[in-house]
């Protein structure tokens, strides 16, 4: 199956800032890529005397997490952050680990002991009693970490107006409303309190195969560790889907921001799609719509993280 992922962001910069982008995918789904990951990074207007679109040289890095990141300085106007990227994507939905059993915390890889611990957006240190009395019940392994997910699916409803950007997994937890990063923290929090590692994912994920829900947007999921390997789980949907697109990983929404600016960025537009297309390159035609729902829409902000 190919999916087709491509974006246009563009900002107005009242004066030149440093800014890193998080936009290319994943080195570990490098592999499936079809055509190259570019990023171009645009001054768009007045330049040295004249007009047009000047390309701006950018430098890219690994961070602590193995993400593929961006950086550059960015002169003040308007800047343009676009990309486009065909990749090979898994024809399953999925996987589930149904069965699978927890790992004793002195067996976890040293590797995945961050992913147990407080964060920004999620203070696992408060949550220990919570965790139990709701969970302390529900055994161990996957038919734990599924019940997590599954009590903050249907414990919080979405709203795209209840956002902003300082909410963290106590706060979604006592308001029972948010977007999709706030599904993601709590079930985080509550996961890694059971002692199950679990860490924060943005990437793309398109309506594919399935019926049009909203216009396109980055997304946020999460990832638990179970029998040697990271699980995609996912308490905003909460149903296995085809063709997430990994761009990063991370604690939390703090370590995967979409762009960072060092300082004021004004967003002006917002362009994201990611699409099942042909060997033609045609796009494949979407099931039946279904009715009509609120969906999210990026505001202006510094640091931008996932929201659908």
């Amino acid at each position: 199956m190919l999916i087709e992922s491509e974006f246009d962001i563009q900002f107005h910069l009242p004066q030149p800032i440093a800014m890193v982008a998080m936009l290319h995918v994943h080195p570990s789904i490098e592999p499936q890529l079809v055509t190259e990951d570019l990023i171009r990074v645009e001054h768009i207007g007045p330049s040295d005397g004249g007009d047009g679109v000047r390309e701006l040289p950018v430098l890219e890095y690994l961070d602590c997490f193995g993400n593929r990141c961006t950086r550059f300085l960015a002169p003040a106007g308007a800047i343009r952050l676009a990309g486009r990227h065909i990749l090979n994507a898994s024809e399953t939905r999925d996987p589930q680990g149904y069965g699978l059993s927890q790992t004793p915390v002195e067996q976890l890889p040293s590797e995945t002991l961050q992913f147990l611990l407080a964060s920004r957006y999620c203070q696992v240190d408060q949550f220990g009693a919570i965790a139990q009395d709701l969970f302390g019940h529900m055994g161990t392994g996957w038919a734990l970490a599924a019940a997590i997910r599954d009590w903050v699916h249907a414990k919080v409803t979405f709203n795209y107006g209840a956002a902003r950007p300082t909410k963290t997994a106590a706060d979604v937890f006592s308001e029972r409303i948010g977007v999709c990063r706030d599904f993601q923290h709590l079930a985080i929090t509550l996961t890694r309190a059971m002692n199950i590692p679990a860490r924060y994912v943005t990437g793309q994920l398109g309506d594919i195969r399935a019926p049009y829900s909203s216009p396109g947007d980055f997304s946020a999921w999460y990832q638990i560790w179970l029998d040697g390997r990271w699980w995609d789980m996912d308490a905003r949907h909460n149903e296995p889907r085809l063709g997430r697109v990994l761009m990063a990983v991370g604690r939390d929404a703090a370590d995967v921001a979409i762009t960072t600016s060092f300082g004021r960025a004004d967003l002006k537009h917002f362009y994201v799609e990611s699409n099942e297309i042909d060997s033609e390159g045609r796009k494949v035609p979407l099931p039946p719509k279904l009715p009509a729902t609120t969906e999210p829409v990026l505001s202006s902000q510094t640091t931008f993280p996932a929201s659908r």
